[in-house]
């Protein structure tokens, strides 16, 4: 597959990994266009790849926060790492482990949101849409595949903390910090990876007075892009 690429080339150590930049937002060939993207990509994407591409002398652009329900209708928030995304989709990849606590949460209730603010440029992304956990027993072979793959793209560090005790549980002895490293090739049972499939997304830039905000929304198969007050 002939992948085409947003941004400049750079690198940014993270996990104790060296990622290249231009490796964070990419599109396929088929899907790109000389206007910029394809018919395929959601119309976010474009101001989301500027937003990477503007701030990516901040190694934490590629953090964001995931807020999800937990089963007595309490929100949970955490800080997770952007994988990129899922192909030709427009799905978010994100890693978890299916011993932690937003696991569970996403069994109950499959609903969630990101927030991902953007310091240099100042402006945020807000992604709503539904959860999808691709586990070890998943029937899907595109889905397993896709999970093998960000297995093996995690840096070392990433991957041996799936090889921990048990999250959220007492703390382990520091033995239990020292695993073997696992095979780069072979996931993990606990390891799951996460998508985010976005159905609404809302986009704040600080900049400019007025600022500037514009909400757009997937219904009937198709999106549609609005501009709202800030």
């Amino acid at each position: 597959m002939t992948l085409g690429f947003y941004g400049d080339s750079r690198s940014d150590q993270i996990d104790g990994k060296v990622y290249n930049y231009k490796c964070l937002v990419l599109y396929t060939e088929s899907v790109m266009s000389e206007s910029g993207l394809g018919t395929n990509v959601a119309p976010w994407r474009s101001p989301l790849a500027r937003a990477l591409d503007g701030n990516h002398s901040q190694s934490d652009s590629r953090y964001f926060q995931l807020a999800t329900v937990q089963a007595d209708g309490r929100p949970a928030n955490r800080t997770v790492v952007f994988r990129g995304f899922l192909d030709e989709t427009n799905q978010l990849k994100i890693t978890i482990d299916t011993r932690s606590d937003k696991f569970e949460q996403i069994q109950y209730q499959p609903w969630g949101e990101v927030c991902w603010y953007f310091t240099t440029t100042r402006e945020q992304f807000r992604l709503a849409g539904k959860l999808d956990a691709i586990n070890a027993d998943c029937p899907d072979s595109e889905f397993q595949n896709a999970r093998q793959s960000t297995w093996k793209d995690i840096s070392d560090n990433a991957r041996l903390q799936f090889a921990w005790p048990h999250p959220g549980e007492t703390r382990a002895n520091s033995e239990g910090f020292s695993p073997s490293p696992p095979d780069p090739a072979t996931p993990l049972l606990n390891f799951s990876l996460l998508l985010l499939d976005p159905i609404k997304v809302d986009h704040l830039e600080l900049r400019g007075d007025p600022q500037n905000r514009c909400l757009y929304l997937y219904e009937s198969e198709a999106w549609s892009t609005l501009a709202i007050n800030p």
